[in-house]
């Protein structure tokens, strides 16, 4: 089993509720979305088409493909409506003080 590794991305107060900021860790581009009094962390390409989820609008803890319209739970990656079938990685988010740390650490 591996240690799961983060890595701090944002500051907490620089996060806008509902907007979505790109981050890349470790070569992996990473959305970041606050909302409903959480942080998290999807991998930043729609699943499909090859465009950014961070331009994309949040609602009901759910990240909007701005291209497509096809929604993904910021929860767990699974698409929610058509034409993505496939979800999108998640990633663990911890909060320590005003720092975000994200761990895009696969589990081997």
């Amino acid at each position: 089993m591996s240690e799961t590794l983060y890595v701090r991305v944002a500051a907490l107060s620089d996060l806008e509720e509902d907007t979505p900021k790109r981050v890349e860790i470790d070569g992996v581009p990473v959305s970041l979305v606050r909302t409903e009094g959480e942080v998290f962390a999807i991998n930043d390409i729609c699943s499909h088409a090859n465009v950014s989820l961070s331009e994309g609008e949040v609602e009901d803890c759910a990240i909007e493909c701005w291209l497509h319209g096809s929604s993904f739970d910021l929860r767990t990656g699974k698409p929610s409506g058509l034409p993505a079938t496939r979800p999108v990685p998640v990633y663990p988010v911890k909060i320590e003080g005003d720092d975000v740390l994200v761990s895009v650490t696969q589990e081997s």
